[in-house]
């Protein structure tokens, strides 16, 4: 086993797995305790949650990215190289959803706890975030996954 693909393969299992469990905690979750609370308490509450994830976040997400590129990059069988390619292609998938319909959302909440006001489509906000979060977590674990067999393959 090559000790790049190694190190490579762990650092994107690593940031992966922070990534899925934050959004399989929302899902889980923050979403349902959302749709119980007031709208007050879901532009604060998710803004400030928005806030600081928004910033603290994209450290393990970026690393993910570049450690699957890099287990491609690295592989020395065909089967790690399509493990990787997998992970990949499924954690820019995830980008591509929460860059599209994630991050506005997002921009929105923190915007509104900002300035402590409650949007009149808070519950809307909350709706499109939540339309989506299973769908984040899936793809997450899909990544997570391929990077798990592009370790054990190489």
């Amino acid at each position: 086993m090559s000790p790049l693909v190694t190190a490579a393969a762990l650092l994107g299992i690593a940031g992966t797995s922070v990534i899925c469990g934050t959004d399989v905690f929302s899902a889980l979750v923050l979403s349902p305790a959302a749709s119980r609370s007031t709208d007050a308490s879901v532009a604060e509450l998710m803004g400030r949650i928005h806030e600081y994830g928004d910033r603290r976040l994209p450290v393990p997400g970026i690393a993910a990215i570049l450690a699957a590129a890099a287990t491609v990059g690295f592989a020395q069988s065909s089967t790690t190289r399509a493990a990787a390619g997998v992970a990949l292609v499924a954690l820019g998938g995830w980008l591509v959803v929460y860059l599209s319909i994630s991050a506005p959302v997002n921009k929105q909440l923190r915007a509104a706890a900002l300035s402590h006001t409650v949007p009149a489509d808070t519950r809307a906000l909350q709706r499109r975030w939540d339309s989506v979060i299973w769908f984040r977590a899936g793809l997450q674990a899909v990544a997570l996954g391929g990077l798990l067999i592009a370790l054990i393959s190489d």
